[in-house]
């Protein structure tokens, strides 16, 4: 198994250098929305291991909000985020990042403070490189190349069965099986097929995974009392805060709205980027600070085949604190609607979207941080769009599959390489494709 990782650069970029920036960034699209993977500054068609890839210049459109809180808006400067999940380590990843896009990448980073023509860029890119907070990843293990792979062996079954159908309708579901495995060997002998071994797992990789899996559980273990004794307080405070916050609540912008909306639906898989201000104060922070690390434990260990929770939309996702954990940028990559997105978060998880999202300004009302929220609808709807932000650039290496498109061409390929299945298996098996 060749485990997945992701790099995030933030810059600060130079002062009036953002709209010139933007204008830069949209040469790299065909058109609004939809990138050209050849394009000559990064060919993303040439990270043969990348999934998804963005860049996003990162302009708080909220700074006001905490005003009411009684805290004048801090002027931050505007980001430029560059944002990559791929497979294997990191350090080849950006090394072959580097080796094809040097020109371009220093052309689009030279709107940043801090990067000259004389800037090693390897360098810089590690200096500006951010922690991830948490990282969710649908289906650790499930490379890049078994996806392009897998999508291909469907294709060419779907054909071979169409082109077969008449003679292969009188048959038993477990000779059909049987029939379409000599195709598919056929195939790969001639070499128009390809099925690539899954690599072994990384040992480097499997020890720090299990170590991370016993030393988070050891650390609960170990302060499991002084948190014992800190929770009453910790509700009384949350309770506080609940009820005498202020209730920031605005309508989003309509042209922000049309913005967002001509770069959306454009495939079956959407891209996701919300920027906010936590509520002021050493609370606010802490709780999501530890909130978060605990979902990334469990997007470690316990959600890494193909749901987050009962959400099975989403294909990689990540939050990253800014400006001293004063705000928090959420990006994700999901298949389907924006609309039915949120309605999916809300029905199934409402109470994760309040842990995450809860302290943030502008986020409907919360009882202990687990009931309300979400569930005040449009309230909610209003305030993820409000602060979500147009991706400039975005990089879907396998468009026209979903999540669950590349979970079933994974059950196909195995069903494949299965020698014999029982009818009621063969019968399934055959339903997939």
């Amino acid at each position: 198994m060749t485990p997945q990782s992701n790099v995030m650069v933030l810059a600060p970029v130079r002062e009036g250098r953002a709209p010139e920036l933007r204008q830069f960034l949209a040469t790299m699209n065909r058109s609004p929305g939809v990138v050209d993977p050849d394009n000559g500054l990064v060919p993303f068609g040439q990270l043969d291991t990348a999934h998804f890839v963005r860049f996003v210049v990162l302009e708080d459109v909220t700074p006001n909000d905490i005003v009411p809180f009684g805290v004048p808006p801090e002027h931050y400067p505007i980001y430029l985020a560059f944002m990559a999940d791929f497979d294997g380590e990191r350090d080849t990843f950006v090394a072959k990042l580097v080796q094809i896009a040097t020109n371009g990448l220093r052309q689009i980073f030279s709107f940043c403070e801090g990067f000259n023509q004389n800037t090693d860029l390897r360098w810089w890119m590690e200096a500006y490189s951010v922690p991830i907070a948490t990282n969710y990843v649908n289906w650790v293990g499930r490379t890049s190349l078994q996806v392009g792979e897998e999508a291909a062996l469907h294709t060419a079954l779907i054909s071979y069965v169409a082109q077969n159908a008449t003679a292969l309708s009188d048959k038993p579901p477990q000779q059909i099986h049987q029939q379409l495995r000599e195709f598919v060997r056929s195939e790969q002998q001639a070499g128009r097929l390809p099925l690539t071994p899954d690599p072994a797992t990384p040992l480097g990789w499997q020890i720090r995974n299990i170590g991370h899996f016993l030393g988070v559980l050891l650390v609960l273990l170990l302060v499991s009392p002084f948190l014992l004794l800190y929770l009453p307080f910790f509700l009384i405070i949350l309770r506080h805060h609940e009820k005498h916050d202020p209730q920031v609540s605005f309508r989003i912008n309509l042209d922000h709205a049309d913005q967002l909306a001509r770069i959306e639906d454009l495939d079956v898989t959407n891209q996701f980027t919300v920027m906010g201000s936590l509520k002021p104060g050493w609370f606010p922070r802490t709780t999501l600070v530890f909130l978060l690390w605990l979902v990334n434990y469990t997007a470690q260990h316990l959600y890494t085949r193909g749901r987050l929770a009962r959400i099975s939309t989403i294909h990689f996702a990540r939050w990253v604190f800014m400006d001293n954990k004063k705000r928090l940028v959420f990006a994700s990559n999901y298949d389907a609607s924006l609309e039915a997105y949120m309605d999916d978060f809300i029905n199934k998880v409402g109470f994760g979207l309040n842990l995450v999202f809860g302290v943030g300004v502008g986020y409907p009302r919360t009882r202990f941080l687990i009931f309300g929220g979400s569930q005040d609808e449009q309230p909610f709807k209003y305030v993820l769009r409000r602060h979500q932000l147009p991706t400039d650039v975005w990089y879907n290496a396998h468009p026209g599959l979903t999540a669950l498109d590349r979970h079933r061409n994974t059950l196909i390929r195995e069903g494949l390489e299965k020698n014999s299945l029982s009818d009621s298996e063969a019968r399934q098996w055959l339903q997939l494709i």
